[in-house]
């Protein structure tokens, strides 16, 4: 079992800094002003930070109501040396077992080919693919739902 801090609305300066972190060290690229930008002005925003066992940042998942009914799961992932220890199937099941429970019925996320770990992971817990966009930088990514209506709370 992972310990897995949640916080709900615009995370303090405490909680961006352990974000920042993580998304540097994982994604091995500085913070971008759309990510910054993105974090403190999103509706019911939900930031899922994972800890190891001495208690630091190893991973986390946030997203974001896109409209009601309806929670995007927008960005996440796990530091390098954590992985294969189900760090990211933990944060999935808690960020879907919030959206159950603040009534959500729908969650939507968006990947792209070089990110296949995440693709799997969100095609064997239930997502469907349901299209395709190119972003402004040219980049395929593929949009994925996954109906909440029968899962268990």
């Amino acid at each position: 079992m992972h310990n897995i801090v949640e916080w709900e609305g615009p995370p303090d300066e405490q909680h961006k800094g352990m974000l920042f972190r993580l998304y540097e060290e994982i994604f091995a690229e500085p913070v971008s002003p759309k990510v910054v930008e993105r974090i403190g002005s999103k509706p019911r925003f939900l930031l899922l930070l994972a800890l190891g066992d001495t208690g630091e940042p190893i991973g986390y998942k946030a997203g974001y109501e896109v409209e009601p009914g309806v929670f995007y799961s927008w960005i996440g992932g796990v530091l390098p040396a954590c992985r294969g220890r189900g760090v990211a199937q933990a944060l999935m099941q808690k960020q879907h077992d919030w959206c159950i429970e603040n009534g959500y019925k729908t969650v939507r996320t968006k990947t792209m080919n070089r990110w296949r770990n995440m693709l799997l992971l969100n095609i064997r817990n239930g997502f469907d693919v349901v299209g395709t966009v190119t972003g402004a930088d040219g980049i395929l990514r593929i949009i994925l739902e996954k109906n909440l209506s029968d899962e268990p709370v």
